[in-house]
């Protein structure tokens, strides 16, 4: 198989104004960068612009670190200030998944990373039930227990953060991981923290959502994947999906699609992450 063409990736949010796609254009040009991908949006509400930029890194005189250093001119002249990365897809992305005890999403991504769909290496998956070992390790996985004792969750979240941050991933993964992450952590892993939850939050609260919905005859399960943020389920999201129940279904046929289309909708977001498609601004995102 043929390795894909490594390029780089630039993501760019700055105030709107006339003259930014020239300014980011000619100062690739000007160095030889072939773009290969381009994509933008002005949003009129907040008047902020938003671009990604792929380049193939062969057409640059120099490496990513340096377009890092060069393109910084460019984003400080724009007053873009944060809101602008460099990435290399020569460079390995890695993930760390939390999970709990239900396996669906755990089970869907090794599958994906196994068959090559998704290009991300899987660096440890972290349980507070150990149910899950099992099939992590069948895949050349690590899988470490953290017990979450109802007295003492801060030493196990500690425990939690130590075992993520050495691995310094991309992404860290809640595939239903049953657990809330404390203000420090999600501040610590903002913008890499993704979750997935399905859609009845927050009009069915509590224990077993699906038998309250399927009291209320709902017509559509979905799923939200989204960063994770100190205000519960309520940050910036990522990618959404529904899939149509009727009067015919029973609870187990509503859980059993709900499953589906949290698979579906967490792959699908994650892979736009490690890819660099999404761009936050505020509560809001950008995913091209």
């Amino acid at each position: 198989m043929t390795a894909p063409e490594r390029r780089y990736v630039i993501t760019f949010g700055c105030p709107d104004r006339t003259g930014i796609i020239a300014r980011i254009s000619g100062f690739l040009a000007e160095h030889g960068g072939w773009i290969v991908e381009a994509a933008y949006h002005t949003d009129p509400d907040t008047g902020w612009f938003f671009t990604r930029q792929v380049v193939r890194a062969d057409s640059l005189p120099f490496d990513a670190a340096e377009l890092r250093v060069r393109f910084g001119e460019v984003a400080a002249d724009l007053s873009a200030e944060s809101s602008w990365q460099v990435s290399d897809t020569g460079e390995r992305r890695r993930a760390v998944i939390l999970v709990s005890k239900a396996g669906h999403c755990l089970y869907d991504l090794l599958g994906r990373v196994a068959s090559g769909e998704l290009d991300v290496d899987i660096a440890a998956v972290i349980g507070n039930h150990d149910s899950l070992a099992d099939i992590t390790r069948a895949h050349g996985i690590p899988f470490h227990h953290v017990p979450f004792p109802a007295g003492d969750k801060a030493a196990a979240f500690e425990q939690v953060r130590k075992l993520v941050d050495e691995h310094d991933p991309h992404a860290v993964v809640l595939a239903r991981f049953m657990q809330i992450l404390p203000a420090d952590l999600c501040r610590e892993w903002a913008g890499r923290a993704i979750n997935i939850h399905h859609s009845f939050l927050p009009s069915f609260i509590g224990a077993k959502p699906y038998h309250q919905a399927h009291t209320r005859g709902v017509k559509l399960v979905g799923a939200t994947c989204h960063y994770v943020t100190a205000d519960l389920d309520a940050g910036p999201i990522i990618e959404q999906d529904v899939i149509r129940v009727d009067h015919g279904d029973s609870v187990e046929d509503m859980v059993r699609k709900g499953r589906d289309i949290e698979k579906v909708t967490l792959a699908r977001g994650l892979r736009w992450h490690l890819e660099n498609r999404v761009l936050v601004h505020g509560n809001r995102t950008v995913v091209f």
